[in-house]
């Protein structure tokens, strides 16, 4: 016997429509536009552009590490464009900060090795560090490339004037330092590299009157370099602009404290003007800033040395000379290396022996004089100084110490 079908509900088919029609209209427009479980929504990322205008803005404010932050991250967000290297490496070379800045302009020219700024940068830096003869190949391949390189000739007068401070330029080093850096300033006359070259190259050949106008306009183009105002601050002093000079070490203190040689400065300005407690005051604070540098406990001890109270001056003239343990301001102990004797210490050494003997120390003070002797028999004042040593601790009348014993010459920037 046939059975017949049951036919479908009516209602039953509609729903079933409908709920197909729901899947497919969830498969094809919700599931698209809704986030997977359990992954992060994405966040708006910056542009390049957007991280180098950070950049401009911090470098204007004065705030180096927040613009080397800034300029990280665009090259981060776009590591192809060539131009972003040379801009962080240029502050980096401005703030000291020259290995970071040999590396990243390193990689600017990766994308370009004929690039003349980024050649003229990686000059000025291997050159701050001290390597003059790639540091010249570098600016003179930048210049061949760019004969209108403004930059180029600034870094190049630079350079030139830093070497022959160190006394290791040649014969012809002041003429190309004073040409290079006039050629500076007639491609570029609104840069302040233009001026700072030019103030450098016067003031390296003692024209300080001259040197004053030129520093005073880059700190004009960029008041918030402390070696800018270093600088400036060196050629009131010799100018014997003294209120004027201390005023600039200070700016010099206030933008990067961290460096000892702006507190150096003030301490040896007072002491020519014979304010000898501000003089110890600021010599303190420059081996507080560097407990490890012989040098500074050597002014301090100068300093001591000229006030006349000997006793004070031996421990630090000994640590400049011979080295040893020192006790930092938070009581850390750190060690100092001494300056060896040769032509540049000579003086604190004599001193040092000087300030034994009138201490009655005179084992230590007698090995310190025939140490000069052997060294700079030759030498008159060097000689006097000696056997002056001698003559204290045998007991005989001292007479003072030759003029031409001055205090160490300030230590370059």
């Amino acid at each position: 016997m046939n059975r017949r079908k049951k036919r479908g509900s009516p209602l039953r088919i509609i729903i079933l429509v409908a709920l197909v029609g729901a899947a497919l209209y969830f498969n094809q427009f919700i599931v698209p536009t809704t986030p997977p479980l359990f992954i992060p929504t994405p966040t708006p990322t910056r542009s390049p552009d957007s991280f180098l205008n950070e950049a401009t803005e911090q470098i204007q404010k004065g705030k180096y590490i927040q613009a080397v932050t800034a300029y990280e991250q665009a090259i981060q967000s776009d590591p192809r464009n060539l131009n972003t290297y040379i801009e962080l490496a240029r502050i980096q070379v401005l703030y000291g900060d020259y290995d970071k800045a040999i590396e990243n302009i390193g990689n600017a020219i990766l994308l370009n090795p004929n690039h003349s700024l980024a050649l003229a940068v990686q000059g000025w830096a291997v050159g701050k560090k001290g390597d003059y003869l790639l540091s010249q190949a570098k600016l003179n391949d930048a210049i061949e490339i760019d004969p209108g390189n403004a930059l180029a000739y600034a870094y190049l007068a630079e350079i030139l004037a830093q070497q022959q401070t160190e006394n290791k330029g040649d014969l012809t080093t002041i003429d190309k330092a004073s040409e290079a850096s006039r050629k500076a300033k007639e491609l570029g006359p609104n840069l302040m590299e233009s001026y700072r070259a030019r103030g450098l190259v016067l003031e390296m050949t003692g024209n300080y009157e001259e040197a004053i106008p030129e520093f005073e306009q880059a700190v004009a183009l960029n008041g918030n370099l402390a070696d800018l105002h270093l600088a400036l601050g060196r050629n009131y002093k010799a100018m014997d602009q003294y209120d004027k000079a201390v005023d600039e070490f200070n700016r010099a203190i206030a933008l990067k404290a961290s460096d000892p040689q702006p507190y150096v400065e003030n301490a040896l300005t007072y002491l020519r003007i014979g304010e000898f407690a501000k003089a110890i005051q600021y010599a303190q604070q420059a081996v507080t800033v560097d407990p490890t540098d012989p040098l500074l406990y050597g002014y301090l001890g100068t300093i001591y040395y000229r006030q006349t109270d000997y006793a004070s001056a031996v421990q630090p003239l000994r640590l400049a000379t011979r080295g040893g343990a020192a006790e930092t301001a938070d009581k850390q102990v750190v060690q100092v290396e001494g300056i060896a004797l040769d032509g540049d210490s000579v003086a604190m050494y004599a001193r040092f022996g000087l300030a034994l003997a009138r201490t009655g120390a005179c084992g230590e003070a007698l090995q310190i004089s025939q140490a000069i002797l052997q060294a700079f028999a030759s030498d008159e004042t060097n000689a006097y100084n000696a056997n002056e040593i001698v003559n204290i601790c045998r007991g005989g009348t001292s007479t003072p110490v030759p003029a031409d014993v001055q205090p160490e010459a300030t230590p370059k920037p």
